[in-house]
C-alpha cells in the first residue's frame, strides 16, 4: 500500500513596515505621505511561461485617464497628496531654472529589500518614470499674459510641451486659472525646467502631484508562498528626491511607498484512480517463473502522476517498515522477513534540481537527502512524472523460496513538501 501526500504550506506575514522621517533643507513640518503598492503572483495555466507579478494597485491620475500613454512604458501612476506653494514670485525670464517651473525626480532604478515572515529576502526595483501636477495661478492666465493663454506664459509653450530631457505625452487639460499636465521621464534624466515669460505673483501652486513608476519584481518561482513586504522612503522638497525647485515648497517633506508582494504558489500532485496501490511484478509478469521456474531478476512497478508546480519543493519518504534507516521496506508477516524497497522519481520537463539539471530516477530517502530542492524553470501545469518502485535481484532471490508462499507488503508515503528551507 502506498500513500501519496501533497503538502502545500502557506504563511501569513504579520507586522507592519515603518519609515524613518527625514527633514528637508527648509523648516518644513515633519510629515509623511504613505502609499501602498501591492503585486500578486498566481500561476496561470494559459500562460505557463509568463511568470511575473501583476501590479494590483489601480493607477490614479494620468495613467488611469490616458492608459495608452503609460502601458507601452510599463508605467503606473499614483496621486501624491502633497501640494506645493511658491514662497516667492516667479519672475519673467529668470536665469536660474530653480527659480521657475522645474522638476527633478528619482528616475534611476533603486532597490527595495522585501522580507518574508520567515526572514527570507528578495529585491525589487523601482524608478520614477513620469511627473505631473495641476498648476493653479493666483489670477487668470489671461491677466498674467495681457490677454494671452498658457502657451504664452512659458517659453516653449504650455506645460504640455515638455522641456528636454523630459518627454511630452500629448495630453493636457487647461482652464483660466488651472493647467493639468504630465511629463514622461527617461532613466537617468536630471532637471526638466520651464522659464516663465511673464511674472507670476504669489501664490502660484501645484494642488497635488502625480508620479508614474516602473517596477522590476523578483522571480516568483524562487520565492516562498506568502507575503514579502518592504518600504521605500523618498524625500520631497528643494534638492531632495522629488525636487520642484527652490520656489515651490511642498506641504509634506516625505513620500513613503510600502510594497507588498503576495506569492500564491501552486503545488498539486494527482495520482490516477487506483494508483495508490502498487503491485511489484517481474519483467513480463510471473508467467516465466510459474511455467519455467526462472526466478525474476527484479520486481518493479512504475507509477505515473501529474504534477502542477510553480514553487520550489522537496521530496522524501515516510515508511511503515525500514531496515537501514533511510530506505523503506516491505515485510512478509508470516516469516517476519523484510526486504528493502528502492523508490525513485522522474520529474517532467521544466522541473529541475538545485543545479538546474533534469530529474531522472532520483532516489528518494526518508531523510530527503539528495532531493532537498526541486524548482520550476516555468510554471508546470499537470505534466506527467513517474515514481519508480523496485526490489533488487539479490533481494528477490531471498524472497522467492520453492514451495514457500510469502506475501510482502508495506505502506510507503511519498511526500512533496513546498516548505523548503
Amino acid at each position: 500500500m502506498m500513500n501519496l501526500l501533497n503538502k502545500r504550506s502557506a504563511r501569513t506575514l504579520k507586522g507592519a513596515a515603518s519609515a524613518s522621517l527625514l527633514c528637508g533643507v527648509f523648516a518644513l513640518p515633519i510629515q509623511a505621505a504613505v502609499m501602498d503598492i501591492e503585486a500578486v503572483f498566481e500561476p496561470d495555466s494559459s500562460k505557463p511561461n509568463n511568470n511575473v507579478f501583476v501590479n494590483m494597485t489601480p493607477s490614479e491620475g494620468f495613467c488611469r485617464q490616458i492608459p495608452q500613454a503609460c502601458a507601452p512604458y510599463k508605467l503606473f501612476s499614483l496621486i501624491a497628496p502633497i501640494s506645493f506653494t511658491a514662497n516667492a514670485p516667479i519672475l519673467a525670464n529668470h536665469a536660474d531654472p530653480r527659480q521657475g517651473g522645474m522638476a527633478r525626480v528619482p528616475s534611476d532604478w533603486r532597490e527595495v529589500v522585501v522580507t518574508h515572515e520567515s526572514g527570507d529576502t528578495e529585491v525589487l526595483s523601482i524608478r520614477i518614470g513620469g511627473i505631473g501636477h495641476e498648476a493653479a495661478t493666483p489670477r487668470p492666465v489671461t491677466e498674467l499674459t495681457g490677454g494671452g493663454w498658457w502657451d504664452d506664459l512659458w517659453v516653449g509653450g504650455g506645460w504640455a510641451y515638455a522641456p528636454i530631457p523630459c518627454s511630452s505625452v500629448g495630453w493636457h487639460s487647461a482652464g483660466p486659472s488651472g493647467y493639468n499636465s504630465f511629463w514622461r521621464v527617461a532613466r537617468g534624466v536630471g532637471v526638466c525646467s520651464k522659464t516663465a515669460k511673464f511674472d507670476i505673483p504669489l501664490s502660484f501652486r501645484y494642488l497635488y502631484f502625480v508620479f508614474a513608476y516602473e517596477l522590476r519584481t523578483p522571480n516568483p518561482l524562487t520565492m516562498k508562498t506568502g507575503k514579502y513586504t518592504g518600504t521605500m522612503p523618498y524625500t520631497v522638497g528643494p534638492r531632495q528626491d522629488f525636487d520642484m525647485g527652490d520656489v515651490m515648497i511642498p506641504s509634506d517633506n516625505q513620500l513613503t511607498l510600502n510594497f507588498s508582494l503576495d506569492v500564491r504558489h501552486t503545488l498539486k500532485v494527482e495520482i490516477p484512480p487506483g494508483g495508490n496501490r502498487v503491485e511489484l511484478v517481474p519483467q513480463g509478469g510471473w508467467q516465466a517463473w510459474l511455467t519455467q521456474g526462472r526466478k525474476p531478476t527484479r520486481l518493479f512497478r512504475d507509477q505515473t502522476f501529474n504534477v502542477s508546480s510553480s514553487s520550489r519543493f522537496k521530496m522524501s519518504l515516510d515508511c511503515q517498515y525500514s531496515t537501514d534507516g533511510n530506505r523503506c521496506s516491505v515485510r512478509d508477516p508470516a516469516s517476519g522477513h523484510v526486504v528493502p524497497l528502492d523508490v525513485s522519481v522522474t520529474l517532467p520537463n521544466g522541473l529541475v534540481d538545485a543545479t538546474d539539471q533534469p530529474v531522472s530516477r532520483r532516489l528518494l530517502r526518508r531523510d530527503g537527502s539528495g532531493t532537498e530542492l526541486f524548482q520550476p524553470r516555468f510554471y508546470v501545469d499537470r505534466k506527467p512524472g513517474t515514481l519508480h518502485f523496485e526490489i533488487a535481484q539479490d533481494e528477490v532471490e531471498e524472497m522467492i523460496k520453492p514451495g514457500v508462499a510469502r506475501t510482502y507488503s508495506g505502506t510507503v508515503t511519498v511526500v512533496w513538501d513546498s516548505e523548503v528551507g
